[in-house]
Parts: C-alpha cells; sequence; structure tokens
C-alpha cells in the first residue's frame, strides 16, 4: 500500500502553526473582551474575526498577484500584507 503525504516543509510548517496562533490568540481575546459589530473603510459591519478573515484572504491575493506580476523576491509581499493586515485589523 503506496500512501502519498504532503512534504511538509519548514515554511509550511511556520505557516499553518501561525494561522493556529492567530485564531487561538482570537478566541481568547473573544473570551476575554466579547467584541461589537463596527463599520470602518469595508463597506458592512464586521467583528475581528470577520476583519482577520477578510485580512488573511486578501493576504493570499495579494502574494498571488506579486508572484504572477512580478519577479521581485516573495518577501516584500510578505511586508506589504503585514502592512494590510494591521490596516484591516485596526481601521477594517
Amino acid at each position: 500500500m503506496n500512501l502519498e503525504w504532503m512534504a511538509w516543509t519548514l515554511p509550511t510548517a511556520i505557516f499553518f502553526t501561525t494561522i493556529v496562533c492567530i485564531l487561538i490568540a482570537m478566541t481568547v481575546w473573544q473570551i476575554v473582551s466579547p467584541c461589537v459589530k463596527r463599520r470602518g473603510f469595508i463597506p458592512l459591519s464586521t467583528t475581528r474575526g470577520d476583519r482577520l478573515f477578510i485580512g488573511l484572504l486578501s493576504s493570499a491575493y495579494i502574494h498571488l498577484a506579486w508572484l504572477g506580476l512580478t519577479n521581485f523576491t516573495i518577501w516584500i509581499a510578505f511586508g506589504l500584507s503585514l502592512i494590510w493586515m494591521v490596516v484591516v485589523m485596526r481601521w477594517g
């Protein structure tokens, strides 16, 4: 029986571990300080979890666009995504 397993590289493991840690931190934050929906520059009322999801999804699109449209290092896209996540979580 031949089972195919995903090749877990260190960056992949770090990525998924970070996502899990963010979700745990957001859960604890919600328990300690429940969130109220609010409106920012995103044209709908959102909670912290909504803004986290929107930020992560749009960060993935930033990386895909970066890979598809430029030949520069991916670290620049990573920096842009971090800045974007802070903006969405704070003012979104």
